[in-house]
């Protein structure tokens, strides 16, 4: 009984804003970004490369330290002026000609792995960034710090947050203990042969008529869903509106 209410309010609700959905479709990555707060854009890196240092390579400019990826200098005339990123970005090193702080999943610090010492607050181990929840199990939320200031956010639905590269992404490809997709979903992909596999086979999602999984290489369950007020076709393996699917 309670299948049938979920599959009647989805009905009812999404005839009405039916058009302004999309369907998400495939066994693709997801248009996660839209979903979060907009990131710096980088520009494009310089033909001429500087190294990190702690002088002035050039008279004017902004240069990387040596070691610390947060720390940079300003060079005016030939002197430097030592300066640090807020906590929780790094010195974006891409053009001298620019003084920038960003994200640390924009910009490489394997060479200058040493930060600051961290500044937390509530929620944010930084006082910038993006952090996961710290629940165990808590996959699809996680935090947006600003100067300290945390707003919780919660990926879309089928999505886990990837503290690797701070966006939302499909759980088989986050690698975090508990956040896989067998913990994630409650369903395993049916064994195919090789044949039905390489098509990334689609299965209803039992609970919810709106929703099906697709199967990557008839494996790892992703969970999609169909636009409001259609429903999956399970012997068609597509969505569409409910008075073309007769079981319905």
């Amino acid at each position: 009984m309670a299948f049938l209410k979920i599959c009647i309010f989805a009905i009812v609700v999404g005839t009405a804003l039916a058009q302004r959905n999309n369907f998400r479709k495939g066994a693709g990555h997801p248009t996660s970004q839209r979903h979060l707060p907009k990131r710096p854009t980088d520009p494009p890196p310089t033909e001429e490369g500087y190294e990190a240092t702690d002088e002035c390579p050039e008279a004017n400019g902004f240069f990387p330290d040596l070691e610390q990826c947060d720390k940079y200098y300003s060079c005016f005339e030939g002197k430097s002026t030592e300066r640090l990123c807020a906590d929780g970005l790094v010195f974006n090193d891409y053009s001298p000609l620019e003084e920038k702080c960003d994200l640390p999943y924009n910009i490489d610090c394997s060479k200058r792995s040493k930060l600051q010492t961290p500044q937390p607050s509530q929620h944010c181990p930084r006082k910038n960034g993006y952090f996961g929840h710290e629940e165990k199990g808590v996959c699809d939320k996680f935090y947006y710090c600003v100067d300290g200031q945390f707003n919780m956010i919660t990926c879309p639905v089928g999505l886990v947050f990837n503290p690797k590269t701070g966006i939302c992404t499909w759980p088989d490809e986050v690698g975090v203990k508990g956040c896989n997709s067998q913990d994630i979903f409650e369903f395993e992909c049916p064994k195919v042969n090789e044949s039905v596999a390489v098509t990334h086979p689609r299965y209803a999602d039992p609970d919810d008529c709106q929703f099906f999984y697709v199967c990557v290489n008839g494996e790892i369950p992703r969970r999609n869903g169909c636009k409001l007020g259609q429903v999956f076709d399970e012997e068609k393996k597509h969505c569409d509106w409910s008075r073309n699917v007769p079981e319905w």
